[in-house]
C-alpha cells in the first residue's frame, strides 16, 4: 500500500479550508483517509499560526513508515523544519512564448518603419510654400451692393 501525505478539502464554496492527512495513493482526494494529521487555511494571512497546524510527532510516524507528502504538503513541512525540500529549477519558465515573440517582433519592425518614415520626411526639403493667389476684393463688391441699396 502506497501512502501519501496530501491536503483533502473541505469547506464550502469558494471558502477552501483543507485537511492534511495519510491516504492510500488510490483512494479519493476527499475521500478516505488513514488519519488526520494537521489543518491548512489558506483564507488566513500568511504570518498567522493558525494557517497551518501540524501534529509534529504523527507527520515524523508516517514519514518513517513511507508516506510520501506532495509537493504542498512538503513545503508547509520544509517551513515547519520537519523535511528538506529541494528548489526545484525551470529555467524555461520566465520566458515568454513563441506567439508573443512574434509579436514583439512585428511591433518592433513596426516602430522602426515609423522611425524610418519619419527620418525622411524630416530630412526632406520642406514644399515650397506658394503664396495664395489676391483674393477678389469681395469688401468692394458689399460697399457697391450698399452703396445701391441707399438711394432706393
Amino acid at each position: 500500500m502506497s501512502l501519501k501525505i496530501r491536503l483533502a478539502r473541505a469547506g464550502a464554496k469558494k471558502r477552501p479550508y483543507y485537511r492534511i492527512v495519510v491516504a492510500d495513493s488510490k483512494s479519493p482526494r476527499d475521500g478516505r483517509y488513514i488519519e488526520k494529521i494537521g489543518t491548512y487555511d489558506p483564507l488566513l494571512p500568511k504570518g498567522s499560526p493558525e494557517r497551518i497546524k501540524l501534529v509534529e510527532e504523527r507527520v515524523k510516524h508516517w514519514l518513517g513508515h513511507g508516506a510520501q507528502p506532495t509537493d504542498r504538503v512538503l513545503r508547509f513541512l520544509d517551513v515547519a523544519g520537519i523535511s528538506k525540500r529541494d528548489a526545484r529549477s525551470n529555467p524555461q519558465k520566465g520566458q515568454p512564448g513563441k506567439k508573443r515573440l512574434e509579436r514583439e517582433e512585428a511591433k518592433k519592425a513596426a516602430a522602426e518603419e515609423k522611425a524610418k518614415a519619419e527620418a525622411e520626411a524630416a530630412a526632406a526639403p520642406p514644399p515650397a510654400a506658394e503664396e495664395p493667389a489676391a483674393e477678389p476684393a469681395e469688401p468692394a463688391a458689399e460697399a457697391d451692393s450698399a452703396a445701391e441699396a441707399e438711394p432706393a
